[in-house]
């Protein structure tokens, strides 16, 4: 019995004509005609009963067309397989959105990815920043890559301009220029929550940067300024509060020096997109690019 056989008997259980079963098969009446009494052979079961106007399917034939169908299903699902196994996902697409800034570096990374990999499809959508941003959070897009300016607080603490840090206007910082981050160690701090889910992944970033992940005291802005203020603590926020801050009069916001501000490439994928092999090649190569050009 071969695969050929089953998908001529699939064709004739389907149309229920020798003739139209032979054209979709590609083969005479004639040898369509042997090839099933071959399989009733095999069987040793009448498959089909024949007039000279229809063709009809004995119970068994019923059964049998039931198996040659699942047959060649999976058939076709282990031929997908060992084709993804040697070449990979033959319909996988990626979706990357970049802004002007990353202009320099997305197609770069995308041209050296393809040839490794040139059966992944690659759509490459050039945005500005807020509606990368729209796009990746409604999961229009794989991947968003763009370049804002961050700013330094002293020499060794970096800061995207979405996020600040304050203290109260008592706090033995509040008047420095210099802020090292072996200053701050010695201080709790607290974390106001975004609207943002973007910006709170920033400050999230930060905290960790600050190593104040497991002792920081997260809540509205109404309950971060509350605590700092009876205490030494500071606050890190994202800009939203900034004029909040401002107008507090028992607030300082923690002074930037500009002179250190420096371009800084943001990487993010979407939450809904799983991170396959040549995603995280594609990202590693996107670092990379962003590493040799800075």
């Amino acid at each position: 019995m071969r695969f050929d056989q089953l998908e001529q008997f699939v064709a004739l259980g389907v149309l229920r004509h020798f003739r139209q079963a032979a054209e979709k098969t590609k083969i005479s009446t004639s040898a369509l005609t042997r090839s099933i009494q071959t399989l009733e052979d095999e069987m040793g079961y009448e498959l089909v009963t024949r007039s000279t106007r229809s063709v009809k399917l004995t119970p068994e034939g019923e059964l049998f067309l039931d198996y040659a169908k699942n047959t060649l299903s999976e058939l076709e699902n282990t031929k997908k397989r060992l084709f993804q196994s040697v070449h990979g996902n033959a319909d996988e697409k990626l979706i990357i959105g970049y802004t002007n800034k990353a202009s320099n570096i997305v197609p770069i990374s995308c041209g050296q990815f393809l040839a490794q990999y040139p059966h992944v499809k690659i759509e490459m959508q050039l945005q500005e920043q807020h509606e990368l941003t729209r796009k990746l959070q409604e999961g229009e897009i794989d991947i968003s890559v763009y370049s804002q300016a961050v700013n330094s607080i002293g020499s060794d603490i970096h800061l995207p301009d979405q996020l600040i840090l304050f203290v109260s206007k008592h706090h033995p910082l509040a008047q420095k220029n210099d802020i090292s981050k072996h200053q701050l160690d010695s201080y709790s701090a607290f974390g106001c929550f975004s609207q943002s889910k973007q910006v709170q992944s920033m400050l999230n970033e930060a905290i960790d940067s600050l190593n104040k992940s497991s002792t920081i005291k997260m809540g509205s802005i109404e309950q971060v300024i509350s605590g700092i203020i009876k205490s030494d603590s500071f606050a890190i926020a994202s800009i939203e509060h900034a004029n909040t801050v401002a107008e507090h009069t028992d607030l300082v916001q923690l002074k930037t020096n500009k002179d250190l501000s420096h371009e800084q490439l943001i990487v993010q994928t979407n939450q809904q997109t799983t991170v396959t092999e040549h995603l995280a090649h594609l990202l590693s190569l996107i670092k990379k690019a962003a590493t040799t050009l800075n």
